[in-house]
């Protein structure tokens, strides 16, 4: 305590907060009454008894009872930090005590005193954890993901915008009676080495295939949901019942890339984590009056939060052709500004709204079974929280429309383009021009590729089926046997373990071998692995070719473009964008 704070009411030690529960034998924080601060949940107290706390104070020193004066009780007075002992009435003061004693006492007792407040705010926090806890909603991925991000991959997260009228204010909203489609749908993917990500919009009026979806009801038994052949994409999701977990199978069938989580928001969403922050920064590049989503904003620069937030990512008939992909490119330029103001100090260094986020966040959006805690949310947070937001790329689907509708209101893939945007994905591979971190490993890696190549007829392989489709083993050796010339090459039959990618093994006196290979089948310096041959069928040294998941068939190249495709739409979160 300070010389300007002595002698203040409200300047209570933090040790005698904690007081004995005679019912329970332990010691518990009690905070004195005081107007709410914030919006974290007080610890609850312990039930009444008639049983007097222990006398708090001074304690006395084990094997020196202290003196009672007859016919009265004098309580103990609390002494404060840094202030002399007084002595009881009709006692002698004690002793000084020497100089290095006192010392070691006072350094004790403070050290006892920072237990007590570091205990009493993790108590705290352990009760604000509990009730954050509380706040969260999950429903079953179903085994549609990958069992949840981990730390050392990249990240793939599936947020789902329903346009389900739940809360209230949201009546003129969305469609009435919706059971909550994916109205918005985003696959947000995030490097391993988290330098870059990508967000990729998948329109709601996608023509898809939605598969057959193993569903768990609310009573806990297990229910197979048919598909639907070319359907809109947003029926993958509350249609016949569908969960989540349907629209994440719908999406890995039709990106080839299988989310880890899926976070669920309502309309609520928008408008209470907007607030929580303080609202973010959008640009119109017009006047927009929209009748139909409330929104009423000039041309310019505008700070909206709440109902007004809401109302910017619902708009669509005063932007662009007044269709979905226009509305996709204002929600996109919402999430970078809310993203931007995310990672601005404004928000980072201010207490109240880290809180407000956290109750905001907590209460607003539904997750899957793997991400069900504080603690998941936490960890997933403070892998985001390592991205720099000029390399967070905004992108579309690649569509075009319809062409079997003489009206046109739904897309179907780009199919030039389309393939190449998911294989960059699936490929980790980044939209914007982001430095290499390991160069020299990026380097070594492009050099396997770089050097003489052995003639077909020379090159010696034995070919596994590592997680490819059946049958693939055989139809790649019948390939390069009969298209390309490598006739000492064998089926090997299945390996051991499924592998994620494509491999080719070969020892250092192969090098050449194994740049034909690649070449022949379009293998990424990263699939070749300099290691050891094995004997084949006849006992002859030879490469081993382990076709893994990533395996398209016979012919079909597994080089990952580098770059995204011409034509398609992108934008990075850290540019204001003016929305025409």
């Amino acid at each position: 305590m300070d010389a300007q704070g002595r002698g203040r009411a409200d300047d209570i030690d933090p040790a005698d907060q904690w007081v004995l529960n005679p019912n329970t034998g332990e010691y518990e924080l009690r905070l004195p009454a005081s107007p709410p601060q914030s919006g974290v949940p007080s610890p609850r107290r312990p039930p009444a008894s008639d049983a007097a706390p222990p006398a708090r104070g001074r304690t006395q020193a084990p094997g020196r009872p202290r003196p009672e004066t007859p016919g009265r009780t004098v309580p103990p007075s609390r002494r404060r930090r840094g202030a002399p002992e007084e002595p009881l009435p009709g006692r002698r003061g004690r002793r000084p005590a020497k100089k290095a004693a006192k010392g070691k006492k006072a350094l004790l007792w403070t050290g006892g005193a920072m237990a007590f407040v570091l205990v009493a705010g993790a108590g705290a926090a352990y009760f604000y954890i509990e009730h954050l806890n509380d706040n969260i909603a999950s429903v079953s991925d179903d085994g549609a993901s990958t069992g949840g991000f981990q730390k050392d991959k990249a990240i793939n997260i599936l947020l789902i915008g329903t346009d389900k009228r739940t809360g209230k204010g949201n009546e003129s909203y969305g469609d009435s009676g919706s059971v909550g489609h994916a109205d918005t749908t985003i696959l947000l993917h995030v490097s391993k080495d988290r330098s870059n990500a990508t967000a990729l919009s998948i329109p709601r009026d996608l023509i898809v295939d939605v598969p057959d979806c193993p569903t768990t009801q609310e009573d806990g038994s297990q229910k197979i949901i048919p598909g639907t052949p070319q359907a809109r994409f947003n029926t993958s999701l509350g249609q016949d019942g569908r969960t989540p977990s349907c629209t994440m199978r719908t999406v890995t069938e039709l990106t080839g890339v299988k989310p880890d989580n899926f976070m669920v928001a309502d309309f609520n969403a928008v408008k209470t984590l907007t607030s929580a922050v303080g609202g973010v920064e959008v640009c119109l590049g017009k006047d927009i009056d929209d009748p139909d989503s409330h929104l009423k904003l000039s041309k310019g620069t505008h700070t909206i939060e709440g109902e007004q937030a809401l109302a910017f990512v619902r708009t669509r008939h005063a932007v662009g052709f007044g269709g979905d992909l226009s509305r996709i490119g204002l929600q996109q330029q919402f999430l970078s500004a809310l993203m931007r103001k995310l990672k601005s100090n404004d928000t980072l260094t201010s207490p109240s709204k880290m809180l407000d986020l956290a109750e905001a966040g907590t209460k607003a959006l539904t997750v899957d079974s793997q991400l069900d805690s504080i603690g998941k949310l936490k960890d997933l947070g403070l892998e985001l929280g390592k991205l720099d937001t000029k390399n967070l790329t905004f992108t579309t689907t690649p569509v075009i429309d319809n062409p079997t509708e003489k009206v046109k209101s739904t897309v179907v893939l780009n199919e030039s383009t389309a393939p190449q945007v998911f294989d960059m994905i699936k490929n980790d591979v980044s939209f914007t021009a982001v430095k290499q971190q390991k160069k020299k490993e990026a380097a070594a890696v492009a050099a396997r590729l770089k050097g003489t190549k052995a003639p077909a007829s020379e090159v010696r392989v034995r070919i596994l089926n590592g997680g490819a489709d059946p049958g693939s083993a055989q139809e790649t050796l019948s390939w390069l046997q009969v298209e390309e010339g490598v006739t000492k090459s064998e089926n090997a039959g299945n390996a051991p373990a499924e592998l994620a990618k494509t491999t080719l093994e070969y020892a250092p006196d192969q090098a050449d071998q194994a740049r034909r290979l690649a070449d022949i089948m379009g293998l990424p310096g990263s699939a070749m692995k300099p290691g050891e041959s094995v004997e084949n069928a006849q006992g002859v040294p030879a490469m081993t070719l382990t076709l893994g998941k990533d395996f398209k068939g016979a012919g079909a190249s597994l080089t990952a473009p580098s770059k995204a495709p011409e034509g398609v739409d992108k934008s990075t979160a850290d540019k204001v964008e003016c929305a025409e």
